[in-house]
């Protein structure tokens, strides 16, 4: 579950009347051709399969496809290049380095033994290695920690909306929503991947584009731009040598803690979402599921390095002031022409991390807790469907409430962490000995990182000893050793399960 930029934050490009008619006109056929895939895609939906987990049948390039188009989202393009300019290379520890890292670290370690248990939630893992009660809990912590993402998603789109068209927010809010919805209902699982490999396509070949023409001026490679390449690197290097620091340069808590903390959850606070286990799941085999998850992680980090170093290129070609480099670059370098394609492409990435954002949880909600309700057990397909308007609406609701929701961002990934993580990766490579373990590490992480989270966001910088002790660790580390030590207890106070052999030998 990636990052959004907040709303407020999103590029101002400035764009000529003629030029927004023009890019009126893009969008339009952009959102047919879109649609056009989505019914193509519905041809292939027959049943719960088909629409969660595209029947098992996606190809090694449709599944890196999705896996990097989920990824990279206005965050990675925009947040990444401002905390680049900004912070230098320690700014970006989260997004694109450990989130790149996460992809890499899912292919070697979880991608075959998840594809092999032939699942289409990772509820039906807590399920299978657990029980039902581990189903349950770790469905009702996955579900809300997505919608505050889909509300980003609805936000930012929006913005750009009114940024160009003058359409107020909340109307812009349920067009966005209105599309998203199609989209991702007509086809499900299939629908979004095919769409999201479109338009991953169109992305990177927008910002490859405004690379090329950044790197180009004159004060950089005077039109060569991998010479610009290296000036940018060398100038840096010389005049803001901290700012390729991958490491902090002071060695106290401090500093390193936060520092550790990014990197535990960009690296893990991925790992149980459904948003990545989703498309695993639908590789057409385990070693696909294994290789496109490195691939997709090794191409994530190249691109996503090509904001980086647009934010590291502005402390040179404009020095002075505070500015969205990506934004302004574009505005100062594109063409009319591909300023228009540049707008579309930011687009794109939304749309494809809004789609993911919407349909993850909503394949949780369908199959995992409201098929327990009477009645509903057998209308998979049917039942899916409706959960992706709810979860929409959800959305929706939450994007209307305001710009505060921008911060619970962050919390969604923690919150996987600290609850859903060690029972994964227990599951797989453990012994659990029932549903205790998992059930103790789920609400004794979640429970003690809310009341570090809420003691920091409460006190502050208290002077009282226990307060300023307890926030010198990051409230994740709190949630996640405790998350530890509750499935130790939990296994200490389960009984060892009786394998299958013991009882017929």
């Amino acid at each position: 579950m990636m990052p959004l930029v907040a709303a407020g934050d999103m590029p101002t490009l400035s764009l000529e009347p003629g030029a927004i008619q023009l890019l009126g006109w893009a969008l339009g056929g952009y959102v047919l051709f879109l649609l056009g895939i989505s019914i193509y895609a519905s041809r292939k939906v027959v049943d719960e399969a088909d629409y969660v987990v595209a029947g098992r049948r996606l190809p090694l390039f449709l599944s890196c496809g999705t896996l990097i188009a989920t990824w990279f989202g206005a965050a990675t393009m925009f947040a990444a290049a401002g905390a680049a300019r900004e912070k230098g290379l320690l700014g970006v520890v989260l997004d694109p380095f450990a989130c790149a890292f996460t992809l890499v670290l899912a292919g070697i370690f979880f991608a075959r033994p998840l594809w092999k248990m032939q699942l289409y939630t990772m509820g039906d893992f807590y399920r299978v290695k657990y029980g039902t009660a581990a189903e349950i809990i770790g469905s009702c912590i996955q579900v809300p920690s997505y919608f505050s993402w889909i509300a980003l998603q609805y936000t930012a789109l929006a913005t750009i909306l009114d940024l160009y068209f003058g359409i107020p927010l909340s109307y812009g809010i349920l067009i966005v929503a209105g599309v998203t919805l199609v989209y991702t209902l007509i086809g499900g699982m299939w629908s979004v991947t095919l769409t999201d490999t479109f338009q991953i396509v169109v992305a990177l070949v927008g910002l490859v584009v405004l690379a090329a023409a950044t790197l180009s001026d004159p004060r950089l490679g005077d039109g060569d731009p991998f010479r610009g390449l290296s000036v940018v690197f060398s100038h840096v290097s010389q005049r803001n040598p901290g700012h390729l620091h991958v490491v902090p340069s002071e060695w106290s808590a401090s500093a390193i803690l936060p520092w550790l903390a990014a990197w535990a959850t960009g690296l893990f606070g991925n790992i149980p979402g459904q948003d990545l286990q989703q498309r695993t799941f639908a590789a057409k085999d385990a070693n696909t599921a294994m290789v496109a998850c490195i691939v997709a992680g090794v191409l994530y980090l190249v691109f996503g390095m090509i904001p980086v170093t647009l934010g590291l290129a502005s402390l040179i070609t404009h020095p002075e002031g505070t500015l969205d480099p990506v934004g302004f670059l574009a505005g100062e370098y594109l063409s009319t022409g591909m300023l228009v394609v540049f707008v579309v492409a930011v687009m794109s990435m939304v749309v494809s991390t809004a789609t993911s954002a919407v349909l993850a949880p909503a394949t949780i909600l369908g199959h995992n807790l409201l098929s327990r309700i009477p009645g509903l057990h057998a209308t998979g397909l049917m039942r899916d469907r409706v959960c992706v308007v709810l979860v929409s609406l959800g959305g929706i609701a939450l994007a209307m409430w305001g710009k505060s929701l921008m911060e619970l961002l962050d919390v969604a990934l923690s919150i996987q962490l600290v609850a859903l993580f060690v029972p994964m990766v227990m599951g797989i490579y453990g012994r659990p000995r029932g549903q205790l373990p998992a059930v103790l590490a789920m609400l004794l992480g979640f429970g003690v990182w809310l009341v570090t989270f809420a003691t920091a966001e409460v006190a502050g910088d208290s002077s009282h000893p226990f307060v300023a002790a307890l926030n010198a660790v990051p409230p994740g580390f709190w949630g996640f050793g405790f998350s530890f030590l509750g499935y130790g207890i939990g296994q200490a106070l389960s009984p060892p399960r009786v394998r299958l052999s013991a009882q017929r030998s």
